[in-house]
């Protein structure tokens, strides 16, 4: 066991903390001003150690998660905290430290032309919302009020937090959070600062703003949005591949924004033989057909669930379907940020596995064993320290992923949605989608619909 001495022993995330080094935290500390002026029993290093390690032990109470920490430490002389000086420690060191390591490791990690994460010649990046559920605490509710109907109120408060990820590895370059009653794009507008030319976003029909269209155009990035029915847009002009071209935002930009509209009618066809027909819009500032065609947008369309697949990590892997544990505000901003820094460290140790395997779609990596792995190493505090040698790409967590790699073949299968708790936002099942997740085939026929696009079904 290698570990850092004396006091600082306890802080630590196992091999994580080699991507979560103690420079860098120490590094936060400093320019934060949150590290303490006084050596303490609970150095304040060792408590951001503590509170990331509280997302990677979701189910654990404070005692527990810092019994995983000294676990692999017999024989060490070790504080034993109380809880009482476990929460004093974590509102002491408050939110900016946990804020600055989330942006130290925010960011894409696709190497240059990486499988899944560039299409053509540009690295594809998806943004979409999801809803955290907060307790039930009137310091919280304030803040963060619950659902309401005529009568009553009824399941958790809620909290919206919106990512922007990067699409085949699905990590997370910025991020923003706040009361459910702004919209995702208010967040999402705050997080267009990090894109860039290189970049193609991809979003769904709820991004469909003309301000917004204007907004991503503006950082020099290209998009590619599902458009909403209420949107009718005026032919200026077909392409040779079925798309045209038109001019938004009328009466609401101060110049109208030229995009490229594709029209397309998409066949689905479940394993059951069940058949469902969609009728999608997408608008786009790609506007070259030539070089970028119709088909290949509406297939790379697909890869905006990368948003979801993350959202899926955090709330049902890391969190495991439970309510954030802070009752207070602070606490939740900085509960948010430890959940999205040790993600995004096991993505990056994710991403330097896959560069030892020219040609490893990333999506291959289970995020499962990822996980398990990385907090199998913070109770034995393996790995803490890198190898004296030559740097390793590949170390207990990379070798456990390489040895459980999904298949190579991608199925295209849809997933069941019914409603599981009181703040769903899936209605009951309807015959609109299947009870149980199953594979499907899909065809897509671009086209023009020249009256107009249907109304999606609400059922």
């Amino acid at each position: 066991i290698e570990v850092a001495g004396g006091v600082y022993a306890p802080g630590h995330l196992g091999e994580l903390t080699q991507v979560v080094d103690f420079a860098l935290v120490d590094a936060v500390l400093e320019e934060t001003g949150t590290r303490e002026r006084r050596l303490r029993l609970l150095p304040s290093r060792v408590v951001v150690y503590f509170v990331l390690a509280l997302a990677l032990f979701e189910d654990c109470s404070y005692r527990g998660v810092w019994g995983k920490l000294v676990a692999g430490m017999e024989g060490l002389a070790l504080v034993r905290p109380a809880v009482s000086s476990l929460s004093r420690a974590r509102r002491r060191i408050g939110v900016t430290p946990l804020r600055c390591l989330f942006e130290t490791l925010a960011g894409p990690v696709a190497h240059r032309g990486q499988a899944g994460a560039f299409w053509r010649g540009l690295r594809t990046v998806a943004v979409d919302g999801t809803l955290l559920h907060t307790p039930d605490e009137p310091a919280i509710t304030w803040r963060y009020p619950k659902r309401a109907g005529d009568h009553l109120e009824f399941g958790y408060p809620l909290l919206r937090l919106v990512v922007l990820v990067e699409c085949g590895t699905r990590a997370v370059l910025a991020a923003a959070f706040g009361p459910e009653s702004d919209g995702e794009l208010v967040y999402a507008g705050r997080l267009l600062s990090v894109l860039d030319r290189t970049m193609l976003l991809l979003a769904d029909a709820g991004f469909d703003a003309n301000e917004f269209a204007a907004d991503v155009q503006a950082t020099g990035a290209q998009f590619l949005v599902r458009s909403s029915a209420r949107r009718v847009p005026t032919p200026a002009g077909h392409l040779p591949d079925g798309s045209y071209l038109a001019r938004i935002g009328y009466g609401v930009l101060p110049a109208l924004l030229t995009v490229r509209v594709v029209e397309a009618d998409v066949t689905v066809t479940l394993a059951d033989g069940t058949v469902r027909r969609e009728q999608w819009r997408l608008l786009t500032s790609l506007l070259d057909a030539t070089r970028y065609p119709a088909t290949e947008l509406i297939a790379l369309y697909h890869e905006r669930w990368q948003a979801e697949t993350t959202y899926f990590s955090i709330k049902a892997t890391m969190l495991d379907g439970r309510v954030l544990r802070s009752r207070s505000l602070s606490g939740l901003d900085q509960e948010i940020y430890a959940l999205l820094t040790p993600y995004q460290a096991l993505i990056r140790a994710a991403a330097d596995t896959a560069c030892t395997r020219p040609g490893l779609d990333m999506d291959r990596i289970s995020f499962t064993v990822l996980m398990t792995t990385a907090a199998d190493t913070v109770i034995s505090a393996t790995g803490v320290l890198p190898p004296a040698g030559p740097a390793e790409l590949v170390g207990t967590i990379g070798q456990a992923v390489l040895d459980a790699l999904h298949p190579t073949r991608h199925r295209h299968r849809i997933k069941a949605r019914t409603r599981k708790n009181p703040t769903s936002k899936y209605g009951p099942n309807a015959g609109q989608h299947p009870t149980t997740s199953q594979n499907y085939t899909v065809r897509t026929t671009v086209t023009f619909f020249e009256h107009g696009l249907a109304n999606r079904s609400r059922r």
